[in-house]
């Protein structure tokens, strides 16, 4: 084998070193309400149909669809002040 060719494992060995932990660390987060498991249920589901004209990589695209799902599902901000009626 070339140094090219070992340079090359060398280098994928480093990177799956370095890749694999943070998905397992992102994946072991304990889910916090209803919201967050049935977002999470939706990424799982969605993250191998959905496109990526990007080339970010498929945990980037599950990333995305679970904050779209978990901003879709967030009450929004404009509520009504208790002193507006004073």
């Amino acid at each position: 084998m070339s140094m090219g060719g070992l340079w090359a494992v060398g280098a994928a060995i480093v990177m799956a070193g370095i890749v694999v932990p943070d998905v397992a660390l992102a994946q072991s987060q304990p889910i916090r309400s209803a919201q967050d498991a049935a977002c999470r249920d939706e990424a799982r589901s969605r993250v191998f149909t959905a496109p990526d004209p990007q080339g970010i990589g498929l945990y980037a695209v599950g990333r995305q669809i679970y904050t779209v799902c978990m901003n879709k599902q967030r009450p929004s901000g404009r509520t009504r002040s208790r002193r507006a009626g004073r």
